[in-house]
């Protein structure tokens, strides 16, 4: 799976974390590699292994100046390519300087996110199109959270539409949402059914529930390989935003949400259940984005707003629900101890399709969904009632194409409750 990883452009670091040309250096743990960011003085981003291919010391603590990373050790330097630029502690006569290249990865940026390629190809792929990575400046926002466990163990909470009515408001019910709401409806009927279908890029479904009469509600979400969900938390056509569950390392995430900023996209403000707070970045390996509720302090629950029913599980926010449920599994959940039922459709298929895809790759060097289709990714997730009858797929082909603007629609459907 890592090699499957390794043929697509990778989320590494924010732009933000390396702020400035000559800024200090950014450990960086990306698919079990020790690696090294830093924006030299032309304002490129380089990503080079963490150890000097000298004699290994560590180039976290080099000196960037002059276009390039200086180890200290004795002084070797090279650019966001790799390439030594300077030997000084070798005769100046030697060439030993030009058959000596640390291991770089290709980086880009694109809305506040470096990406790194870490394949073998001499020509990487295009950047996948996700709506909104691609907007300006001003018009996107972005969330960034560390997770401790598996990849896929994260990703599948948002893969997961069922939850929703339990972990995140299991203390409302129907009563509590207004008359021809979304809300009414998914809190008046938790057990939905699915439906599920593989798309160009990944994996999409819905899952349905009755609305009005001679209608359905439906929950559309993605799955985009290798690891990016879009989930279905506002209005279909409108909602633009895709969360990337990227792997430190096997049991180390990053959940990267990239969203358009507005009132349903950009970076929460006052609402406590939206609100995560996190510890201010360390430089060590895994100290980037960790939240200051966690395992070891029980996710701050509060068993009185439990018991009270003001929260169904008492931990204070949505992201951190979702981390306490999810990391509670253990690192790497033994999966032949699970009994999955038809609501684990998208879970199911999903995985299958991420194994078929690495095997084929392994096996027949097949390339994967997506990783030279850009357009693959162009879609939405969200809500949509359709009258009774229509096919979803159908039905919803024009709401799910990307940089649209669609007429007529409005987000005062969803009732109040808040989007999960």
């Amino acid at each position: 799976m890592g090699e499957l990883m390794r043929q697509y452009w990778l989320p590494a670091m924010l732009s933000s974390e390396l702020p400035a040309p000559d800024s200090d250096p950014l450990r960086v743990m990306l698919l079990g590699e020790q690696l090294i960011g830093f924006r030299d003085s032309n304002g490129k981003v380089g990503l080079v292994a963490n150890n000097c291919p000298h004699r290994g010391a560590s180039l976290f603590f080099g000196r960037n100046e002059a276009a390039g990373l200086r180890c200290v050790y004795h002084g070797w330097k090279f650019d966001t390519s790799g390439r030594c630029i300077d030997m000084p502690n070798e005769p100046a006569e030697s060439d030993f300087r030009t058959r000596v290249k640390a291991t770089a990865y290709p980086t880009l940026e694109r809305g506040g996110v470096v990406w790194a390629y870490m394949g073998s190809r001499s020509d990487p792929p295009p950047l996948p199109d996700l709506e909104p990575n691609m907007l300006e400046d001003g018009q996107w926002s972005l969330q960034i959270y560390q997770r401790e466990c598996n990849w896929m163990q994260a990703l599948e909470g948002d893969i997961d539409t069922c939850h929703t009515v339990f972990l995140h408001t299991g203390s409302l019910t129907g009563d509590d949402a207004p008359e021809g709401t979304w809300s009414k409806y998914a809190l008046s009927d938790r057990a939905p059914r699915y439906g599920v279908v593989p798309t160009d890029g990944g994996v999409m479904y819905t899952a349905y529930r009755p609305a009005e009469a001679d209608s359905v509600y439906y929950r559309i979400a993605q799955f985009l390989f290798p690891f990016y969900a879009m989930v279905p938390t506002g209005v279909l056509g409108l909602e633009v935003r895709v969360r990337a569950w990227v792997p430190m390392d096997d049991h180390h995430t990053l959940a990267l949400s990239m969203n358009k900023a507005g009132p349903r996209g950009g970076t929460p403000q006052a609402n406590p259940l939206t609100v995560t707070e996190t510890y201010p970045n360390s430089t060590d390996w895994y100290g980037r984005f960790r939240c200051v509720a966690d395992g070891t302090n029980d996710y701050k629950i509060d068993r009185q707003a439990q018991r009270s029913n003001q929260s169904y599980t008492g931990i204070p926010s949505i992201h951190l629900q979702d981390q306490a449920v999810t990391e509670s599994m253990g690192q790497i959940y033994k999966r032949w101890e699970e009994h999955l039922g038809t609501s684990d459709a998208m879970i199911i298929r999903t995985r299958r399709r991420l194994i078929d895809a690495a095997r084929a790759w392994r096996d027949q060097g097949t390339p994967p969904p997506g990783a030279d289709e850009p357009a693959a990714y162009a879609v939405r997730s969200g809500g949509a009632v359709l009258p009774l009858g229509t096919n979803w797929v159908e039905g919803t082909a024009e709401l799910r194409r990307a940089f649209t603007t669609h007429a007529g629609l409005s987000r005062d459907v969803l009732g109040g409750i808040p989007a999960v």
